[in-house]
């Protein structure tokens, strides 16, 4: 998220940044702004919904945003978001849906690609508004226009995968439910800008099940030993889910390239911290 951030604030002129940038993020987003804003030298106001994480609340203010809170759907953040520019005079900057965001995402599928020697069959990437995945598709099939760019989507428990429907009915839904997800970071929609791109570049959405992405974030922490979120265990999640095995042989996608987005793991939330201190006090 830094990328798409860093070039997007960089990108402002002396006189659109004078007065500090705003945006709204579940955490992630929302960080990379108050970062690359301190690196600027200005102010950043940020709206967060009133559910986010601890952790990622607790980073936002420790790179120096001003945290509002909100209600928890688009609505309320975008409504919020509005009030402040208004107010501030402030420069908005989108969490997907702008070319400089897509852009600065674009870079990782730049990279991939460079260090591969372009020797991949595929990248997997997860999906929420698209702008990570759009520029890392632009990018990547600039290079190799063969190559499978494949979205991994949380379907969720209440079955709201919105990029796999809306890829599958050919046009963006929008009435598609919020998905009740582990994936906190991964509840965004996409935009006018993103859509198109994934349309017409994406080549496949692999959805993965709560139980899948739990499993997937396992294998990280005790084989790579990377700490992940939820969210950024998902596109391991689907590489390893049965739909992609019968979808994809080995000779069709034996080099796959994985995204991991997102390390704002709330150890805390689910008592890791404290079951450890049990641990010991019971020797």
């Amino acid at each position: 998220k830094i990328r798409g951030a860093l070039n997007a604030i960089f990108s402002l002129s002396a006189e659109e940044a004078e007065k500090g940038v705003v945006t709204h993020s579940s955490g992630n987003h929302a960080q990379a702004v108050a970062l690359a804003a301190k690196l600027r030298g200005i102010p950043a106001y940020i709206v967060v919904p009133e559910n986010a994480p601890k952790v990622k609340v607790a980073a936002i203010r420790s790179y120096g945003g001003v945290i509002t809170f909100c209600g928890l759907t688009m609505e309320d953040r975008e409504v919020t978001c509005n009030k402040i520019q208004a107010e501030k005079g402030c420069h908005f900057i989108a969490p997907f849906n702008a070319k400089e965001t897509i852009c600065g995402q674009a870079t990782i599928g730049l990279e991939l690609m460079q260090q591969t020697e372009c020797d991949l069959d595929a990248i997997v990437v997860p999906v929420s508004g698209g702008g990570m995945l759009s520029g890392i598709a632009i990018a990547a099939k600039c290079l190799k226009p063969e190559i499978k760019i494949i979205a991994a989507e949380p379907v969720g428990v209440n079955d709201a995968a919105d990029v796999y429907q809306s890829k599958k009915a050919g046009e963006l839904q929008k009435q598609v439910a919020k998905p009740k997800t582990l994936a906190d970071g991964l509840q965004a929609r996409m935009g006018d800008m993103t859509w198109p791109i994934i349309r017409d570049l994406v080549d496949d959405v692999i959805v993965v099940k709560e139980e899948e992405i739990v499993k997937a974030m396992q294998l990280i922490y005790e084989r790579m030993k990377v700490v992940v979120e939820p969210s950024g265990a998902v596109g391991l999640a689907a590489v390893l889910c049965e739909e992609m095995k019968s979808k994809y042989s080995r000779e069709a996608a034996g080099k796959v390239g994985i995204v991991l987005c997102g390390g704002n793991a709330d150890l805390g939330a689910v008592s890791f911290w404290e079951n450890w201190q049990k641990r010991w006090q019971s020797f």
